[in-house]
Order: structure tokens, then C-alpha cells, then sequence
């Protein structure tokens, strides 16, 4: 569909580059439906069950008034958390029951994409401030921070591999990498990569947002990054070796409103924001080539940003970027039905 608030030539919502632009200053100053072959999915049943009682699972659960989230990571076990643009915190939630706590980063800087390893290590984009965070889930100590890019930048999502974090960069034509020692052990300031997309790679003129978020290949051998500017928004396959860029085959379909992405196994899903949607593709192995299979909505959906899974569910936090933000806005999480 098309949404009032779409910008046709930079693919992405005016407020949602406002809000990044906004991250950047504060840095500075401290199945379609109607289309054939494609299927609607409606709202989760509570189907899972965990606890002697065996309750049902929330489908959905409040984040604190007023914390703008943006970023959703999974793990270790049943628990999720969330970045704020309004500030440093995170939010811990239990899956189990919904409840969930604040957690103090002792940082001001804002949380875009984030990502949690098997070590309770949260991996986080810092938007305009430029920075790549690692932060304890258990207590909430900030590890290491690295400062990259330039004044435009905007450090927006992130992805974990066995050898490395990787970052993308909205604003400039590269992306950033942590690669990580044998026992994941975080690199040294001096270690951390740029890597400059070339070959098909079109970025947006004059620092435009461009990128946005990003997943791996089924095969494990390179990055997919959502561009929201390139042919009316696309996806492209990435060699994290050399930043050698190659446009995926979607067919028709395109991504001016991409945000969030997530591979498992041969499935991509990527996040249209301000369209209230997942766009759902089988993928071949390489990741070059994929069929559209499915777009999921769902009447509870308020700008979801970024999405994560676990069990049988994805799960999506909303953004709520069409609306002003206030100190008692209500935000929340909910959870949709996987596509098999």
C-alpha cells in the first residue's frame, strides 16, 4: 500500500530519518493482500505454554511510557530486550510472563539496533553518536565503546556472525565490523573495520539515508543490508572480505520503508515500518535470489521497527514513529505466528 507519509525518494518515512537525525545532534552536542501467491496472517493464537500451570504466553506486552523503542534482541533463553531512542536505557522482558525491568547503561546515548550473543553480551548500533556499544545484560556495564564514521554518520543496525559484529552506517557507504577473538573477545580500538560497499552498491546523494538494516546469508557467507533508496528500496548481498555488493533478485518487490531484517534457515523477513508489514521471502542459499511468499500484518502493528524470534514467534516492537512522543506515551511489544 501506499502511505501518506512515505517519501518517494529516499524510501523511508520523514520522522523515521528525524528521529535518526535527531540521534545525530544530540551525538554532536554530547501474503500482499490482493496479490497472488501471497498470504495475510492474522494475530497470534496463545499457543505456547511454559510453567507448571502451563499459562499461555503473552502475545503482546507493555515497554515502559515514553521509552521510544527501536531495536529487539532475543537471548540468552526467553528473555528480550529493547533500545530506546529516548536515551541509554534498555528494557529486559521475560517472554514467559511479559514483566520486565529498566535497565541503566550509565550513558545518555541512544540505542538503535541492537543484538545479544550466548555470552549475555548486548551488541549495539548507537545512531548519531556514532558509536558501537557492548553492553553486560546481566547488570547493564557498558564493556567497550567504539567511536566510527564522520559527522553525518548514523550507526543504525547490527548483526552478529561467528567471527564478528557488524554494523551498518545509514548515512555513509560502508559498513563497521568487531571482529571478535576465538573465545569472543572484543578488538582493540585500532582493530575495528570499515568496509566500503562497491560494485552494485547506490547510495543515496549528499549523506541521504540510505542504509538500514541487515542479515545474513543462509549460507553464513555474506551480509544481506536493506537499502530503502536504490530502485525504489532493495536488498543487497554483501562480501564481508571485501564489501563487494550484489542486488538480490526479489522480483517486483521492493523495500522503501525496510527496516529490521532476519534470516532463519532459507526464510528472509523484512520490517516495512510505516506500512504495518513483514514482508516474508524463501530464499536460495547464497542469498541472491528469493521469492516473495508472504506479507504478515496484524491490526496491532503501530510502526514496528525491527524484529527477532524465538520458538515459533516473531516478535516486533512499536516504534510509533508517525506519532509526536511524549513522556506518557504508551509503547509495546507484540508477537506474530512464523511463516512455514
Amino acid at each position: 500500500m501506499t502511505d501518506p507519509v512515505t517519501d518517494p525518494v529516499h524510501g523511508t518515512s520523514p520522522s523515521r530519518r528525524t528521529v535518526l537525525r535527531s540521534g545525530a545532534a544530540l551525538g554532536a552536542l554530547t501474503g500482499l493482500t490482493g496479490l497472488t501467491g501471497l498470504t495475510a496472517l492474522g494475530p497470534l493464537a496463545s499457543t505456547a505454554h511454559a510453567g507448571p500451570a502451563r499459562r499461555p504466553w503473552p502475545t503482546e506486552f507493555p515497554l515502559p511510557d515514553g521509552f521510544r523503542p527501536e531495536g529487539i534482541a532475543i537471548g540468552p533463553g526467553p528473555i528480550a530486550w529493547f533500545g530506546s531512542l529516548g536515551g541509554g536505557s534498555l528494557y529486559r522482558a521475560s517472554l514467559v510472563t511479559g514483566r520486565g525491568e529498566t535497565i541503566d547503561t550509565g550513558t545518555d546515548a541512544i540505542s538503535v539496533g541492537l543484538k545479544s550473543d550466548a555470552r549475555g553480551r548486548l551488541f549495539i548500533a548507537g545512531g548519531g553518536y556514532r558509536q558501537l556499544r557492548v553492553v553486560d545484560g546481566r547488570g547493564g556495564r557498558v564493556l567497550a565503546t567504539y567511536e566510527v564514521g564522520g559527522p553525518a554518520t548514523v550507526v543504525n543496525d547490527v548483526v552478529l556472525t561467528p567471527r564478528a559484529a557488524w554494523f551498518t552506517d545509514s548515512t555513509q557507504q560502508q559498513l563497521y565490523g568487531l571482529p571478535l577473538g576465538p573465545r569472543g573477545e572484543l578488538p582493540a580500538a585500532r582493530e575495528v573495520v570499515t568496509l566500503p560497499l562497491t560494485g552494485e552498491w547506490v547510495q543515496a546523494p549528499a549523506d541521504g539515508f540510505t542504509t538500514n538494516g541487515l542479515a545474513r546469508t543462509p549460507d553464513g557467507r555474506a551480509l544481506l543490508v536493506v537499502n530503502v533508496h536504490a530502485h525504489g528500496g532493495s536488498l543487497y548481498r554483501v562480501d564481508p572480505r571485501t564489501g563487494d555488493a550484489r542486488r538480490v533478485d526479489l522480483g517486483t518487490s521492493r523495500f522503501p520503508d525496510g527496516d529490521g531484517a532476519l534470516t532463519l534457515g532459507r526464510t528472509l523477513y523484512v520490517v516495512q515500518q510505516v506500512q504495518n508489514a513483514v514482508d516474508v521471502f524463501h530464499l536460495d542459499r547464497t542469498g541472491l535470489r528469493g521469492t516473495a511468499v508472504a506479507r504478515i500484518t496484524d491490526p496491532r502493528f503501530r510502526v514496528p521497527t525491527t524484529v527477532a524470534a524465538y520458538g515459533d514467534r516473531l516478535y516486533l516492537p512499536n516504534s510509533r514513529f508517525t506519532d509526536v512522543p511524549t513522556p506518557t506515551t504508551p509503547y509495546n511489544a507484540v508477537a506474530v505466528r512464523q511463516v512455514r
